[in-house]
């Protein structure tokens, strides 16, 4: 497979036979997946120096990395005032958000990328309980999909009123992409609504992305 330009946290870049993990990525059983948003990067490593060897040494792996996004690269966003255009949420735009706050009935969230775009300003948005999974609608419960910090991917499904906009994350391939544990610790996914904690092993209810 070829490597994406730019990556969203939880995109599969390729396996850990073919790459060595750099900085801004993960692996996960010998996949290595991306950890945060922003242009991918493939560098050449070097033969270490040293003794001649016994034996020819393994030409070292490429090094894989998600580097973050500054003010000067191509896809950030930038205002009016600065040269750059405004881009908004529209519908069907994938995005991706931060969870703030949770009730019964929706998670509130901060839009913080836009397609493969980085707002300079987030947005105001909202996954209401129905548009949190497609099956088993009336037993949804937000305090089993989210909890707040959690890095989602979605989709905008409305513009909503003046100040939210309305997300889905019922396909597969939306849901939690990054989340802490209730000790703070990073996890990783182990079923479309569990995620497993990477230190203790315990296991917490999310809905979660299916990775690319």
């Amino acid at each position: 497979m070829s490597l994406p330009s730019i990556a969203l946290p939880g995109q599969l870049l390729g396996p850990s036979t073919h790459y060595a993990p750099g900085p801004g990525t993960h692996i996960h059983e010998t996949q290595i997946y991306a950890s945060i948003a922003g242009p991918v990067v493939s560098i050449s490593q070097p033969h270490l120096s040293g003794a001649k060897p016994s034996k020819p040494a393994a030409k070292p792996l490429p090094l894989l990395s998600v580097s973050r996004p500054s003010s000067t690269d191509p896809y950030t966003l930038g205002s009016a005032s600065d040269g750059g255009s405004t881009i908004l949420p529209e519908v069907d735009s994938v995005v991706l958000a931060r969870i703030t706050r949770l009730s019964p009935r929706f998670a509130s969230l901060e839009i913080l990328v836009i397609a493969s775009a980085v707002c300079p300003t987030p947005f105001q948005g909202l996954i209401r309980r129905e548009d949190v999974r497609a099956t088993e609608k009336d037993k949804i419960k937000i305090e089993e999909s989210f909890r707040v910090g959690d890095l989602v991917r979605g989709v905008v499904i409305s513009l909503g009123d003046q100040s939210n906009y309305y997300v889905s994350t019922a396909q597969n391939e939306f849901g939690v992409v990054m989340a802490q544990s209730e000790r703070g610790n990073a996890m990783f996914p182990v079923s479309w609504k569990e995620m497993r904690d990477a230190r203790t092993g315990v296991v917490e209810r999310r809905k979660v992305a299916k990775p690319f």
